[in-house]
């Protein structure tokens, strides 16, 4: 086990790339010490052949099965710290989003504005879609570009079955999904 700074690199391991099938799928886990979070674990992992990436994060600490939601007030909350870790589902209805994890879901440490920004990408990608309701999406947008400029009030949810993403705010509220 390396060590630099705060990041202590754990193993590494070559594996079988789930996109090309040859053995050439290199993935490293880092612990990191956070400010205000605690131990994450960071997974890093590239195909040397086809140059397939997969990226996640996660709290060490599991706290269980939970929703986590957290109420958007103005701008001054788009900065707060998002970990969400690839299998987790990030839900903000009063804007009409849902990311669900799928087989090729990435975890990622952000802020609720980088969330948003991230939705903001996927909508962009939509508009060339000849199959996309061009006014939907660019209500939508509409709408989440107001959410940033905090003309625009939501609410962010993370359902977590494992118990191991974060929203960093005293404002958040945790509740167990199954009890």
């Amino acid at each position: 086990m390396s060590k630099q700074g705060d990041i202590q690199k754990i193993w590494t391991l070559t594996t079988t790339c789930p996109v090309c099938g040859r053995k050439e799928l290199i993935v490293e886990d880092y612990l990191y010490e956070m400010p205000l979070v605690g131990k994450v674990l960071i997974s890093v992992g590239k195909c040397r052949n086809c140059n397939y990436k997969h990226n996640d994060v996660r709290a060490v600490e599991s706290y269980g099965p939970q929703r986590i939601s957290f109420k958007v007030d103005g701008p001054e909350d788009l900065g707060v710290l998002v970990i969400r870790s690839a299998s987790a589902t990030i839900k903000i209805p009063d804007l009409g989003i849902e990311i669900t994890p799928g087989p090729a879901a990435q975890g990622f440490i952000t802020t609720v504005e980088g969330v948003l920004d991230r939705v903001l990408e996927i909508l962009d990608v939509m508009k060339d879609d000849p199959e996309a309701k061009k006014e939907e999406v660019e209500k939508r947008e509409k709408e989440i570009l107001e959410a940033k400029e905090g003309k625009r009030k939501f609410i962010l949810i993370i359902e977590d079955l494992e118990g191991v993403s974060r929203i960093v705010s005293d404002k958040a509220k945790r509740e167990a999904l199954y009890r």
